[in-house]
């Protein structure tokens, strides 16, 4: 049986600093001049442009924290089983860069003068995750019915952007948000990632009502029949074994021959 991992190799390192760096604000590095050094300062980027990364790491809060991560989570490994491990890491990278550049463009109008948070670099993974599965419907507590992915991503975006335009004094780095959107957006439209929408067949199952969209890879591999004692295992193997190279490099690595599999043994699958 096809079998693909819940959680993908950068969510989890992703996971694992984010939660680490908090540990670390909370019980050792206590003081103000942690987030002085680590935290995006618009008016300060020349004397400190390591924090241009570095404030993707820092959280204000124990909420802010969790309810990054949970998003990262529920969107981040789908999309990086979608895109691949290094396509993911790079992606996700350029959009946190994104809130930092369009945070520092609009520092004059923003009320914020420090900003903290994986937030941009997650808005730009919902995006994507919105932009390949639109239809994708998930539960958000406290809603009693599912909502799909598009309106939600498009909802915080309407949201953050009627805030910056307003000014809203909230304690919320929204252009940073906006910033990982934008740049995430540009990213898919004109990045390395466009050649690989040609999604294979196999990957085009309909999805059905989930609690989260980490299901997704987790029910596909339900929904395949387990090889028949006449059937030809060295071919389920091979199919393992690209699907694999899809989550390791993405799509856009794989060759004719490997794509051919993918779809002949989609459609042997349509037929049972």
């Amino acid at each position: 049986m096809l079998t693909r991992s819940p959680l993908t190799p950068w969510v989890r390192r992703l996971l694992v600093a984010n939660a680490v760096v908090y540990l670390l604000t909370i019980t050792v590095f206590t003081g103000p001049w942690f987030f002085d050094w680590f935290a995006f300062s618009p008016a300060l980027v020349l004397q400190q442009p390591w924090t241009l990364g570095t404030y993707m790491f820092v959280h204000g809060g124990f909420f802010h924290l969790a309810f990054n991560m949970l998003m990262l989570f529920f969107f981040g490994t789908a999309l990086e089983g979608r895109m691949g491990g290094t396509e993911f890491a790079r992606y996700y990278f350029f959009c946190g860069l994104g809130g930092a550049a369009l945070s520092y463009v609009f520092m004059a109008f923003s009320a914020a003068t420090m900003v903290v948070g994986a937030s941009a670099a997650i808005f730009g993974v919902a995006l994507a995750f919105a932009l390949y599965w639109p239809d994708q419907e998930i539960y958000i507590f406290p809603l009693p019915v599912p909502i799909k992915v598009k309106w939600l991503v498009m909802g915080l975006a309407a949201l953050d952007l009627l805030s910056a335009m307003v000014g809203a004094n909230d304690g919320v780095a929204h252009f940073a948000h906006l910033g990982g959107f934008a740049f995430g957006f540009g990213y898919l439209r004109w990045g390395p990632t466009r050649s690989q929408r040609e999604t294979p067949a196999v990957y085009q199952q309909p999805v059905r009502v989930l609690a989260h969209p980490t299901s997704l890879s987790a029910e596909h591999s339900e929904r395949q029949p387990r090889p028949q004692a006449g059937s030809s295992r060295p071919a389920y193997d091979e199919v393992d074994r690209v699907l694999d190279k899809i989550s390791e490099t993405g799509l856009g690595s794989l060759t004719k021959e490997e794509r051919r599999l993918l779809d002949d043994m989609s459609q042997r699958l349509r037929g049972s």
